[in-house]
C-alpha cells in the first residue's frame, strides 16, 4: 500500500466528476491553510512532506495513544532521518530484491488485462455465477494531476462502472482517508467492481502460500491494510448509491493474491477482514488531532534537519533535535520496534526513565498505578501479610502491590531453599555391571 500526503486545497472538479469524499471539520477546529503552515514549519521550510507507506499507518491505527508518531506523521517528517540525526537509525527495512520481486509478481497478476486476477475473484467470491469475459471488464483510466485529482478520478470511475452494471477492474486506484485530522491518500494495488453494485478490495503479496496457507502474521498484516482501504472506499460508496441509485457495498472481505507453494503462479485466499475494521475505525478515531498536538507545544518547535548541500546530511546539532522530540510525547512498547523508525531512541529514553512501558503492554497493565521501575521495586520490597492474616489490612489494597509483594516472598523462599546444601553424591552405591 502506498500512501501520501497533499496540504494543498482541494480543487473543484471538473463537470461530472465526483469529488473525493472529505470529513466535514468540526466546529473549532483549525483552518486547513493555518494548520498547513504550522505543519510546514514543523517540518522545515522547503522540506517536501514524507508520505506514509502501509507499515507505517498500520502502526500508527495500532498505537492511538502515541502523539509523537501522530505528530510526524500528520506534518510529513522523515522520521528514518530524524532517527540517524539522534544517533538511533532504525535496523530494518525491505530489500531491494524483495521490491523488485514483488513488483514482478503484480506485473504478472495483473497482465492481459486482468484476466487470472478476475478468474481467482471468481473462483473465491463468486462462484456458481456467470465468468467475466476478458473483454467485458472495464480498465479505466486512473491519471491525473496530483493525488487530490488522482482520488476525484477514482471516484468518478466507480461511480461510471456501477452505473454500467458489469465488472470492472481499478488498478492502483487512490482514496481518501482522514488520519489524525489530515487528510492522506491510500493507494490498494486494486478494486473490482462487481455487476451487483459491490466492491472488493484486492492485495498482492510476494509471500507464498504453501498448501492453501500462508505465514499468520503476514496475513494479519495485509487484513489490517485491506481494512483501511475499505475503510476508506465507505465514504466513496455512499456518494455512488446517492448518484447512481444503486444499493453500493464494499465487501468486508478482501481477496488475497500471493504465490503458489515454491512457483510464482499465483493463487489467492478470501480474507475477513470485519475485525480489522472495526479495530482500526475505533483506533483512527482515537488518534489525537495534530493540530491539538501542535498547539501544546513551544513556538519555536521544529523537526527541520537543516540537510546540507547533499540533501542527507543533518547539520542541526543533535541536542536540539533531542529537545524537540521529547516535547511530543510518545507512547513506547517494543511492539514499535518492528514498525517504528523513532522506537530504538524511544526505547533508550525509556530505560533511562525506568518507565514499566519498557517491559510491554501486558506488564503495564498488570502493574496498575505504579509508572516506573522503582516504584514496583519499592512496592515489593514490602513483606506480604502472614499466613491467616487478611493482606491489605496494614498496607495498602492495591491488587497489583499485594501481587508484588507475595511475588517477592516466593521468590526469597525459593532462593533460600536454593541455598541449601546439596546431598553428596552416593560413592558407595556398587556400579553398573
Amino acid at each position: 500500500m502506498n500512501v501520501s500526503r497533499d496540504s494543498r486545497p482541494a480543487s473543484a472538479a471538473s463537470s461530472g466528476e465526483l469529488p473525493a469524499p472529505t470529513a466535514s471539520p468540526p466546529q473549532g477546529a483549525v483552518p486547513a491553510g493555518v494548520r498547513s503552515v504550522r505543519l510546514t514549519e514543523l517540518r522545515g521550510a522547503g522540506v517536501r512532506p514524507r508520505p506514509l507507506d502501509a507499515r507505517a499507518l498500520a502502526a500508527l491505527a495500532a498505537n492511538p495513544g502515541c502523539r509523537r508518531r501522530a505528530l510526524l506523521d500528520g506534518a510529513g517528517v522523515d522520521k528514518a532521518a530524524l532517527a540517524r540525526a539522534l544517533g538511533a537509525p532504525a535496523a530494518y527495512g525491505q530489500s531491494q530484491f524483495a521490491i523488485m520481486r514483488g513488483h514482478a509478481f503484480e506485473a504478472r497478476v495483473k497482465a492481459d488485462g486482468g484476466t487470472e486476477l478476475l478468474r481467482l475473484l471468481h473462483e473465491r467470491l463468486a462462484p456458481g455465477t456467470e465468468p467475466p469475459a476478458p473483454d467485458a471488464v472495464a480498465t479505466p483510466d486512473l491519471s491525473a494531476a496530483g493525488p487530490e485529482g488522482r482520488a476525484a478520478r477514482t471516484a468518478l470511475a466507480l461511480r461510471e462502472a456501477t452505473a454500467a452494471g458489469g465488472w470492472a477492474l481499478l488498478d492502483h486506484p487512490m482514496l481518501a482517508v482522514e488520519v489524525a485530522g489530515s487528510p492522506a491518500y491510500v493507494e490498494p494495488d486494486a478494486v473490482v467492481v462487481h455487476p451487483d453494485g459491490s466492491w472488493t478490495v484486492v492485495e498482492i503479496k510476494s509471500f507464498p502460500m504453501i498448501d492453501g496457507s500462508a505465514d499468520a502474521a503476514k496475513v494479519g498484516a495485509a487484513a489490517r491494510q485491506a481494512a483501511v482501504y475499505v475503510l476508506a472506499l465507505e465514504p466513496v460508496a455512499g456518494h455512488v448509491g446517492a448518484r447512481t441509485g444503486r444499493t453500493v457495498r464494499v465487501r468486508d472481505r478482501a481477496l488475497l493474491v500471493c504465490p503458489k507453494d515454491f512457483s510464482n503462479l499465483p493463487t489467492a485466499a478470501v480474507v475477513d477482514v470485519r475485525k480489522q475494521l472495526a479495530t482500526t475505525r475505533r483506533q483512527l478515531a482515537r488518534l489525537t488531532r495534530v493540530e491539538e498536538i501542535a498547539a501544546g507545544l513551544p513556538a519555536e518547535t521544529t523537526f527541520d534537519l537543516r540537510l546540507a548541500d547533499d540533501g542527507k546530511t543533518a547539520t542541526r546539532p543533535a541536542e536540539e533535535l533531542v529537545q524537540a522530540v521529547e516535547a511530543v510525547d510518545a507512547a513506547y512498547a517494543p511492539e514499535c520496534l518492528a514498525a517504528c523508525e523513532l522506537a530504538f531512541h524511544c526505547r533508550t529514553r525509556s530505560r533511562q526513565q525506568g518507565a514499566v512501558e519498557a517491559l510491554g503492554r501486558g506488564v503495564r497493565g498488570e502493574l496498575g498505578g505504579l509508572r516506573t521501575v522503582e516504584e514496583v521495586l519499592a512496592a515489593a520490597a514490602e513483606p506480604a501479610a502472614p499466613p491467616g492474616e487478611p493482606e491489605g489490612v496494614e498496607g495498602p489494597d492495591d491488587p497489583a502491590v499485594l501481587a508484588l509483594r507475595r511475588a517477592a516472598a516466593l521468590r526469597a523462599e525459593a532462593l533460600a531453599g536454593a541455598g541449601a546444601a546439596v546431598p553428596p553424591p552416593r560413592t558407595e552405591e556398587p556400579g553398573c555391571h
